[in-house]
């Protein structure tokens, strides 16, 4: 047992039961238990199998790959239907849901579909990187700033760009040149904290 798991579950005030519940469970079948994104996350041979986690109105597991779960009992759900490919989410508002054996029966699926190589594979975005002018204007003040951003991932690259580029206003454009510029500097990239949970 993890103890930030421990940590996360003590902290929700509305689920307790119900994670503490399908934390059992999930511990009782051949996965391993971390931190990733912030929630527990269950894990075998390496491969990212499931999520659990707590929200306003429910809480429930993730499947990574649960596109590929058969759902003879029509319980998956895809929460953002045009954006997520293979994210399904098993959903409860109560302890009465939870059966048992289904959720494991969906769990032990799952990790077969892990080991048959079944996955989702992101794919990498090409199309070029384009700086804002507002961007192009800072670095012209500091080479420093431009050098460091130059050294970055293409992934941070695009961020930042994207981030600058999505306001309509230059007033909002330079509030957030004012934001990222430290990040730069540290070589930090605009989502990292999210990254390293």
């Amino acid at each position: 047992m993890n103890v930030k798991v421990d940590a996360y579950i003590s902290e929700q005030t509305k689920w307790q039961k119900e994670l503490k519940l399908l934390r059992k469970i999930l511990l009782q079948l051949s996965l391993d238990e971390d931190i990733k994104w912030g929630i527990p996350a269950y894990i075998s041979k390496g491969k990212n199998i499931l999520g659990l986690s707590a929200f306003k109105n429910y809480c429930g597991i993730w499947f990574h790959h649960g596109v590929f779960l058969k759902d003879e009992a029509n319980i998956l759900i895809n929460a953002q239907k045009d954006k997520t490919k293979g994210l399904r989410q098993m959903r409860f508002t109560s302890i009465k849901e939870i059966d048992e054996e289904q959720v494991k029966l969906y769990v032990l699926e799952a990790i077969d579909n892990s080991a048959a190589g079944k996955e989702i594979k992101p794919k990498r975005n090409t199309k070029p990187i384009i700086i804002p002018e507002e961007l192009k204007n800072e670095f012209l003040k500091s080479e420093k700033l431009y050098s460091i951003f130059n050294d970055l991932s293409i992934s941070k690259k695009r961020e930042f760009c994207d981030y600058i580029s999505s306001a309509k206003k230059t007033e909002t454009k330079l509030k957030r040149i004012d934001k990222i510029v430290p990040l730069i500097i540290n070589r930090v990239g605009l989502h990292d904290k999210y990254r390293n949970c």
